[in-house]
């Protein structure tokens, strides 16, 4: 796909996804729904959306963001996938698509705002990663991170679809790029923490059924919602982060704030 620059896509990569699972959570609209609804106040401008996969994702997040939306997808048959579901969503003209990585984007390529929307946690040298957005920041850009939480729920099922992690405060902090700031960092889904433990424990499945997928995103979802503010974003199945890179003129501050 060519953007609306004129910036011909890459045609080719060598990267091929090893997950099975973006069709069966693309199901999960609630879930979608609430994350991108506590990150939409951090977006704006020019946005890249990493690892965009089949751009279930991006239904939820590009309205009301106004600026370029770059998907970045670096699998081919993902990123054929992944045109499809903007033409079919309306927005292929809003939208561009590119096939590759941060690092095959033009040198001159910057942001307000980058996403790692359930990618961060695939990636082996996550923390240069971080280090190579923030090369691609503008000054006053955001770093957006949602990623699986609290590594003691690694299981089959994120052995299956290739992460190599899950992330708690402490370790999502520490992997903080040098020239950003904390702006926030919380949890969510308190509720689906009890359902990844008992997989866990005692299902210890390497892949969620359909039927699973349907009975958490309708009955645990709504129940997060309630319960995740009055245990003030504290505990849940997954975290974001936030970073801010300060202007030029203005300090880099450490500290995280709640939600």
């Amino acid at each position: 796909m060519n953007n609306e620059n004129g910036r011909k896509a890459k045609e080719t990569s060598d990267f091929r996804y090893v997950g099975s699972e973006l069709d069966l959570f693309a199901a999960a609209q609630r879930w979608k729904a609430y994350w991108s609804e506590r990150i939409r106040p951090y977006l704006y401008g020019d946005t890249l959306e990493a690892g965009a996969g089949i751009g279930s994702n991006t239904r939820f997040l590009r309205p009301g963001v106004s600026g370029r939306w770059v998907c970045l997808e670096p699998d081919p048959g993902l990123l054929a996938q992944l045109d499809e579901t903007l033409r079919s969503m309306d927005v292929e003209k809003r939208c561009e698509s590119f096939c590759g990585t941060l690092k095959d984007l033009e040198k001159d390529e910057f942001f307000d705002t980058i996403l790692y929307i359930d990618v961060l946690e695939h990636i082996e040298d996550d923390a240069g990663e971080l280090v190579l957005a923030e090369s691609r920041l503008r000054p006053g850009g955001r770093l957006i991170v949602l990623s699986p939480a609290h590594q003691f729920l690694f299981t089959a099922f994120d052995a299956e679809i290739g992460h190599f992690r899950r992330y708690s405060r402490a370790t999502l902090r520490g992997r903080s790029p040098a020239n950003l700031s904390i702006e926030a960092m919380f949890y969510l889904d308190s509720c689906g923490v009890a359902l990844s433990a008992a997989n866990r424990v005692l299902l210890k499945q390497s892949m969620p059924t359909k039927e699973q997928i349907g009975v958490w995103d309708k009955w645990i979802i709504p129940v997060s919602r309630i319960v995740d503010p009055i245990l003030r974003y504290s505990l849940g199945k997954s975290i974001v982060g936030v970073w801010r890179k300060p202007n030029l003129e203005e300090p880099v501050e450490k500290s995280a704030a709640k939600a």
